[in-house]
């Protein structure tokens, strides 16, 4: 592929996914065209993002900033915060334990928008078109699509990074299931008179994880999983007596707690594609894969998406919307999309049921996560990087023994 007949593709969609898409793209030498208007300025959300993830973005050149307003996750623990018959210990997760300085770094969204919308715009190879694509038009050769201000933009391949209900996805005829959950997440972030010592809690209970996330200082963000209209009763009390109520859901580990400004409620939901590429479409991000927030998974997730989605490209550079190209993406994306949303969900709707059997499988689960340290180790290895926790597992197995000392030979 040479620098004057670059191949062009398509990302639609600015939300982090799409962002870090078309950097890794013109990183990788292609000619991108990015869609969509800037990210909202008042996003209160923040993103934790693991080791691997941090690699990936260190690649593109945007960590150095990123991580001036950012938090090292040192300690992860659950807590079984239910009223159950049943009921779990605390687990506690440790970086150290697994040879690593931090799990990763917790990090503001309006920071993380902010840094990789200043990168994208410096970028000589993107050309960011800061509208909607208002019609698709997808052909045997290559993808057209009409923007709203009346532009229209052919490309080879289509990044999919257009969100959960992906209007690129419903193009490509890859239809989706969908479901409403009876959850919505309360976030907001808040100041704590203790130490948070780079720990993240997330408290298990009946309605879902409440999980307190470190930042910078003596500051946490907060993803409070309640039913909907506890969420907007939430919502509407005053900061003293919020405060209160987010203390005592933590039992005071952190002391004195004061809710910041701008609260914001997200129903949830989750969605999953029949595939994961077609018609010159690849999905990445929300396209692809949508659950519950549990376990720091869903923008480090999409991350591995554009980072496998680029590598297949980078194979198919002459044309990489190719129907062999994206059968590969979907078949190399599937089994680790599948295993992380499945076992997502699977926990959400353990802390729902009400089911004995549930509640003994969630037990049981923890209570081996807690009392075993090498399937700890397993799974922490698993949680920052697929594969990465049975490698580790495969070299220890395969190491030399060494010999017991004889009297005589």
């Amino acid at each position: 592929m040479s620098v004057d007949n670059r191949t062009r593709i398509l990302v639609a969609g600015t939300g982090p996914v799409g962002m870090i898409s078309a950097l890794a793209f013109a990183g990788a030498g292609f000619d991108v065209v990015l869609a969509g208007p800037p990210a909202r300025a008042d996003d209160g959300r923040t993103t934790a993002l693991m080791v691997p993830a941090l690699k990936f973005l260190d690649r593109l050149g945007v960590l150095a900033e990123l991580s001036k307003d950012a938090a090292p996750l040192k300690v992860m623990r659950i807590i079984d915060g239910t009223a159950r018959l049943i009921r779990s210990p605390m687990v506690t997760f440790r970086a150290g334990e697994i040879g690593e300085e931090h799990f990763g770094f917790n990090f503001q969204n309006r920071v993380l928008n902010a840094v990789l919308e200043n990168a994208v715009a410096e970028h000589a190879g993107i050309a960011w078109r800061r509208t909607l694509v208002e019609n698709w038009t997808l052909e045997e050769s290559q993808v057209v699509a009409t923007l709203s201000d009346g532009e229209t933009v052919e490309a080879r391949l289509a990044v999919a990074a257009d969100g959960r209900n992906s209007p690129a996805r419903q193009a490509a005829g890859i239809s989706a299931t969908s479901k409403t959950l009876p959850q919505a997440a309360l976030v907001l972030n808040f100041a704590h008179s203790r130490d948070h010592a780079f720990t993240s809690t997330e408290f298990h209970t009946e309605t879902g994880p409440f999980t307190q996330v470190p930042l910078p200082g003596r500051r946490s963000s907060l993803v409070w999983v309640v039913r909907p209209e506890t969420a907007s009763q939430l919502a509407e009390l005053d900061d003293a007596a919020l405060s209160l109520r987010i203390e005592q859901q933590m039992q005071s580990m952190l002391g004195r707690v004061t809710v910041d400004g701008g609260r914001q409620i997200y129903p949830l939901s989750t969605s999953l594609p029949l595939r994961f590429a077609g018609k010159r479409v690849a999905l990445v991000g929300e396209a692809a894969h949508v659950f519950p927030p549990i376990g720091a998974q869903g923008l480090n997730l999409g991350i591995r998406d554009v980072e496998q989605l680029v590598a297949m490209a980078s194979k198919h550079a002459d044309d990489p919307g190719a129907s062999a190209a994206l059968a590969a993406y979907d078949s190399g994306r599937r089994p680790d999309i599948l295993a992380r949303t499945g076992a997502v969900n699977l926990l959400n709707m353990s802390l729902l049921s009400d089911m004995l059997p549930a509640q003994l499988a969630r037990g049981l689960g923890l209570n081996l996560l807690g009392g075993l340290s090498p399937v700890r180790a397993f799974f922490m290895r698993e949680g920052l990087r697929p594969g990465s926790g049975f490698a580790a597992l495969a070299s220890s197995l395969g190491a030399p023994r060494r010999r017991s000392p004889t009297t005589a030979e």
